[in-house]
């Protein structure tokens, strides 16, 4: 009953989701805001509200630090286990990453940046605190996503033809500017709504099935959560235009550490990084090995796919699979 009412839950996500992102297209073409501007920070900020929803839930109704710190960090980890997903389906003469700009490598880095105190968060035992329930580490994460929101939107302003621009989808004269609003709020309101049962779900299957909760929230909720970037990403990759897609995943890993600041504020019986397992740690250390590969494949991306995968985005599966059997054995 719980799987199946955890399935429902997560395909309508994938549905709204999906939806979300196409007005939220239409909404950039209409405002004339930039689309690398759009995903790497609008987008992708509106494809992590499910992320932002079982943050909250899990951390205020659930009370678990363990699901909102796994499905945070699963996340991050199955947003760039996505790169390897797309480059599947990308020409053997054209992978993944040499399709994009190297104006990523700022995101990228940038959320190396915030892991990076995510790990450290998680390994001191002590917090320098603001309140009962919030320390420093949580605070730099506020400050550091609203610098690198702030350095990124500088950059691609500065550098506008590096970024790859989407091709106008001609839907923009069939809906009028209040008529996307309005659906994009209504879908946005679904992905709200239902995301706010997922941690209840994901809760009792972890006790019915004897998985620990941190392997439940870095994998089922995880996966449920990134159901919009995988909605986005699939018709990124159908209508060429690659760099959207890689801008939207890269942006939701730099919201989603944004989102633990949020989950901590709401967390009143302690600090959440402090009551999250400590078997977090190694998804962290994992995540950033990925960010450095993508960082790699980025900067010298291969030109030809010997096998189904570029050898930098195949590292990157490798990687994610390998944290799973981790977080199973050792969790």
């Amino acid at each position: 009953m719980y799987i199946v009412g955890f399935l429902v839950s997560a395909a309508i996500i994938f549905f709204a989701g999906k939806k979300l992102s196409f007005y939220g297209d239409l909404l950039a073409d209409m405002t004339g805001m930039g689309k690398a501007f759009i995903g790497l920070i609008l987008m992708s900020t509106v494809t992590s509200l499910p992320e932002l929803m079982v943050g909250i839930s899990s951390v205020s109704i659930v009370q678990s630090a363990d699901l909102a710190m796994g499905d945070i960090l699963g996340s991050c980890a199955l947003n760039l286990c996505l790169l390897s997903f797309m480059d599947v389906f990308t020409s053997k003469n054209k992978p993944l990453f040499s399709q994009v700009s190297q104006s990523h490598i700022l995101a990228a880095s940038f959320g190396v940046i915030l892991l990076a105190f995510v790990g450290l968060g998680l390994f001191f035992e002590t917090d320098i605190l603001f309140s009962h329930s919030i320390g420093i580490t949580s605070i730099s994460f506020a400050v550091l996503y609203l610098m690198s929101v702030r350095t990124i939107y500088r950059y691609q302003k500065a550098n506008a033809s590096d970024s790859i621009e989407v091709t106008d989808n001609g839907h923009t004269e069939v809906y009028t500017l209040r008529g996307v609003i309005l659906r994009y709020s209504f879908f946005a309101l679904i992905i709200i709504v239902v995301a706010l049962s997922l941690p209840f779900f994901a809760e009792h299957i972890a006790e019915q099935t004897g998985l620990g909760k941190s392997f439940v929230g870095t994998l089922f909720l995880a996966v449920s959560t990134s159901l919009p970037e995988i909605a986005v990403s699939v018709a990124a990759v159908r209508m060429g235009s690659a760099d959207m897609a890689v801008g939207n995943l890269l942006g939701s890993n730099i919201f989603n550490i944004f989102i633990l600041f949020i989950d901590d504020i709401l967390y009143t019986k302690g600090l959440l990084l402090k009551d999250a397992a400590d078997i977090n740690v190694m998804t962290v250390f994992i995540v950033l090995m990925m960010t450095a590969v993508a960082i790699i494949g980025f900067i010298f991306p291969y030109q030809k796919k010997r096998i189904f995968m570029a050898w930098d985005t195949l590292v990157i599966f490798l990687l994610y699979v390998f944290s799973l059997v981790l977080l199973y054995n050792l969790g």
